[in-house]
């Protein structure tokens, strides 16, 4: 589990396509706090780390990434593709006894939403996603969404459209600053909203 709260910005060091794809990402992180098994979100998509080591005096971890993960996560789309020198988010598992800061967080990516449109708004950034039209109803105003493993609260729903406001911290602390309109990012729907919309379906079926 994760909390949507990103703790260090990786970047792709390396690719590496073995039926799987094999991805090499430097980090910030303590190179021997770094666990093989242990799971980083990684533009919010939940990786096991395979491999990991220190060089010119910082750590790297290797994840696996399967077909499916590719094919539902914005990995191979487009400008936010990953190639090497991308910038990612990254957030370490959460522990017993960390603050949940943010939302609960999977790391399983339900799907990709388009970047409609991004102006500013004073210091903060107003961003328009389009989500894809089988989770657009899980998108709730003032409910929570992760996006490229960000724990963002959402302000209006229009169909399927939504928007979110980005303060200046999160510009700075995260690889926000560097998305434009057009591109797709990592979509995770809150886990609340998808077992309330299941209740409501059964209630009315019933």
């Amino acid at each position: 589990m994760f909390t949507g709260i990103i703790t260090d910005i990786g970047t792709i060091a390396e690719l590496e396509d073995r039926g799987d794809l094999r991805a090499r990402i430097r980090c910030g992180y303590e190179p021997g706090g770094i666990a093989i098994g242990a799971s980083i979100a990684c533009d919010g998509i939940c990786l096991t780390v395979v491999d990991r080591g220190s060089a010119g005096g910082g750590a790297w971890f290797d994840v696996d990434v399967s077909a499916e993960t590719v094919a539902r996560t914005n990995i191979r789309s487009g400008r936010t593709a990953w190639a090497a020198g991308r910038r990612i988010n990254l957030e370490r598992a959460l522990r017993l006894g960390d603050e949940l800061g943010g939302h609960i967080v999977s790391g399983h990516v339900d799907g990709r939403a388009e970047v409609v449109a991004a102006r500013r708004e004073g210091d903060s950034t107003r961003m328009t996603f389009r989500a894809p039209e089988a989770l657009a109803r899980f998108v709730a105003p003032k409910g929570s969404v992760a996006l490229n493993g960000t724990s963002l609260t959402v302000n209006e729903v229009e169909g399927r459209d939504f928007g979110v406001n980005l303060i200046p911290h999160t510009l700075t602390c995260t690889t926000w600053g560097e998305i434009r309109a057009g591109d797709e990012v990592n979509l995770e729907i809150d886990t609340l909203a998808r077992y309330v919309a299941r209740l409501a379906e059964h209630m009315a079926a019933a």
